[in-house]
């Protein structure tokens, strides 16, 4: 190197993908992991699903999905933000194929998508049990075991080096609720099962409870009845479960494998 010659800068280490499930709306769960993500270091590819929140009573939010991928690109992340129906069970091979065209290989696999419609045991309809075992359970399931078929991280047998990261959102809810908790519950096996089947690769799957996050869904009564059941006073935030998962996805979660985490502020069942 002559005298006037400068040593070129060393490249930028690549960041990891992390794909995200259910980021449909700027104040819901999914996007404030998104956000924590990105600030993170992680490139964001995530999935949403828009005619679910044109039913449900808050209703669809026109161009969520582009804002919060403007959010996350203006946070230094690349983005692929892909729209998918989870009931159809060739969904989750399409949507890793659109994450891994745009991004490259999925890192970590957060699922929050949900299908949640109220009803017990003498109302719930077969059409509707169905629903939510398709959306909760089998497709979670079958991103599950995409992930795992695709995954190329750093193996983690004999040093514990693994890279890999698996997280679910779960929920209590079984009272008046019941496909949506049967299917969570389900869910949680599931999750809790690629702890030990996917250990091989070096991936870790652990399950967060957040307990009582307002999210828009919920009525005053609602509010002032779960505050006053939480010792913290407050109802939680998407930010609240954003930091665990930021957390458990990062080198100094991977001891914590396996697990079922209530982080609900020490809300009562």
């Amino acid at each position: 190197m002559t005298i006037n010659e400068q040593p070129s800068a060393a490249p930028e280490p690549a960041r990891p993908v992390a794909l995200i499930t259910g980021v449909g709306r700027s104040i819901g769960i999914g996007a404030g992991i998104a956000r924590q993500l990105a600030a993170s270091g992680w490139d964001i590819a995530f999935t949403y699903w828009t005619p679910y929140d044109r039913r449900m009573e808050w209703g669809a939010e026109d161009g969520a999905a582009a804002a919060i991928a403007k959010e996350l690109a203006d946070a230094g992340a690349r983005t692929a933000a892909i729209e998918a129906d989870l009931t159809g069970p060739d969904a989750p091979t399409r949507i890793f194929d659109e994450a891994e065209q745009r991004l490259g290989p999925v890192t970590a696999l957060v699922l929050s998508h949900a299908e949640s419609v109220d009803s017990g045991l003498l109302d719930t309809t077969v059409e509707a049990f169905d629903r939510h075992f398709a959306v909760n359970t089998r497709a979670s399931w079958l991103l599950i075991r995409e992930y795992g078929l695709r995954f190329r991280g750093e193996p983690g047998a004999g040093g514990g080096t693994g890279t890999g990261r698996i997280v679910a959102l779960t929920s209590d809810h079984t009272v008046g609720n019941l496909p949506y908790g049967a299917s969570k519950g389900a869910l949680d096996r599931i999750t809790l099962a690629a702890a030990h089947e996917l250990a091989h690769l070096g991936v870790t799957a652990n399950v967060i409870n957040p307990g009582p996050v307002d999210t828009g869904w919920m009525n005053d009564e609602m509010r002032t009845a779960l505050t006053r059941g939480t010792p913290l006073g407050r109802l939680g935030t998407p930010r609240d479960t954003a930091h665990l998962v930021d957390f458990l996805c990062s080198p100094q979660g991977q001891w914590v494998n396996g697990q079922l985490l209530k982080s609900n502020g020490g809300a009562a069942s």
